[in-house]
């Protein structure tokens, strides 16, 4: 494969998308100074890039409380554990960006590792993996677990910094205080709880790439603007609910179907048409929905009668950019508040007619357009990069699904409507 014929369009897009974008712990404009409130001072120091290696573990540590392994806290923090190998964090390393590792310089592949395999000692083994020449000259420490690299956004990435565990404050009284604690207990931290935390990965910095003057992942700022922010919710309220490790999003049925209010009305003109319309608020999200670029939700207005279901009106919610990601397409999102409307003026036979309004979610688009574009363009790619961007897209092919339908029956009065609501 000829690497100078990939490397524009996959650097315009690895250096805009997803949980890598933040490149900085997200400040305001104004905040060249210290940050003057105790959380944006932690934060500061949490996410100092690049992270520092852990170093040697305390004497006293047992190998369990050193290493770094989600499977070690996972002994004790069984729920926790259960949770986080459901979400996409777990899966923030897979096809999808292994792939690029394999065209991209180490300097550009730790960008990506930034957020995707933050910790020092996920970044030196894929190092060493690759042969990059900036790879550790001995062996990562005992503590590491080989595949450590390989396991995305793991429990330490968020909660351990030089052997300490740093965490919210506790939510029921510690029985322990006698006892020694496993691994020295932990440093309770109100940033835990706090939605600048997630913005380290999802809010471009102000200087950040922006289209159409709009920065490419503003989801912390459109946050801020929100009802969601004014009510006290946090990006922990709706997506780490119970504090559950989940991340739920719009990859996830349910959490989309619950943010949603879907309204459909068809109303009867005359004696052969008819007027549909379909009307879609996110009273459930507290940001644009969808926030990012590679999502978009397809809605489709559809006549069943007899003689079959023909589409009368499609829409596409979301903000759709070019592949190489320098020009923005449309921008069809719901703000906070905000609605979509789609609505069709139909002809309907004589006889039993129905209207069906369906929604169908791609959380990866934009990643499958682009895995898609890189295949066609660089047929001559080698067999092992080819086979990732394979498996890549048909994984973002897979990840779509869709909300039940509502459907109505068409009226029969003039001026008669009829309506179907969900929730």
């Amino acid at each position: 494969m000829r690497r100078s014929g990939v490397r524009f369009a996959i650097l315009m897009v690895l250096l805009t998308l997803a949980m890598a974008g933040a490149w900085m712990v997200y400040r305001t404009p104004a905040s060249d100074h210290v940050p003057a409130d105790a959380t944006a001072q932690f934060l500061a120091r949490h996410w100092a890039q690049p992270l520092a290696p852990q170093g040697e573990p305390p004497p006293g540590f047992a190998a369990i409380e050193a290493s770094l392994a989600p499977e070690a806290c996972g002994t004790c923090h069984t729920s926790e554990f259960a949770d986080w190998r459901t979400s996409l964090h777990s899966r923030s390393i897979g096809p999808g960006i292994l792939w690029q590792f394999r065209v991209l310089s180490q300097d550009e592949s730790n960008g990506c590792l930034r957020c995707h395999a933050p910790l020092a000692e996920q970044k030196a083994l894929t190092a060493l993996q690759h042969g990059w020449a900036n790879a550790p000259e001995r062996p990562v420490p005992s503590y590491v677990s080989g595949d450590l690299h390989q396991r995305g956004l793991v429990c330490a990435a968020c909660h351990v910094r030089r052997h300490q565990r740093f965490g919210p404050p506790a939510q029921t009284r510690n029985a322990m205080q006698a006892t020694r604690q496993p691994h020295d207990g932990f440093v309770a931290e109100q940033a835990f709880r706090d939605s600048r935390f997630c913005s380290t990965c999802h809010q471009f910095p102000p200087q950040g790439r922006r289209l159409e003057g709009k920065l490419i992942e503003n989801t912390y700022e459109e946050w801020r603007a929100s009802p969601a922010a004014e009510k006290g919710l946090s990006c922990q309220s709706c997506h780490m609910p119970g504090r559950r490790h989940v991340w739920r999003g719009v990859h996830d049925r349910e959490m989309v179907a619950n943010g949603l209010r879907r309204e459909l009305e068809a109303t009867r003109l005359d004696g052969s048409r008819l007027v549909v319309q379909a009307t879609i608020t996110a009273p459930g999200v507290g940001h644009y929905f969808p926030t990012y670029v590679v999502p978009k939700v397809m809605v489709s207005l559809h006549l069943r009668n007899s003689t079959g279901t023909r589409e009368i009106a499609r829409h596409v919610i979301g903000r759709t950019v070019s592949v190489d990601m320098d020009r923005e397409l449309s921008d069809t999102r719901i703000s906070p508040g905000g609605k979509s409307v789609v609505s069709a003026e139909v002809e309907v036979p004589a006889g039993a007619n129905h209207v069906e309004m369906r929604v169908e979610v791609a959380p990866a688009e934009h990643y499958a357009r682009m895995y898609q574009s890189m295949l066609e363009r660089n047929p001559n790619m080698d067999a092992a990069t080819q086979s990732l961007l394979r498996e890549a897209l048909r994984e973002a092919l897979a990840a779509s699904y869709r909300l039940g339908d509502l459907v109505v029956g068409v009226p029969r009065k003039l001026g008669e409507s009829q309506r179907a609501v969900a929730n």
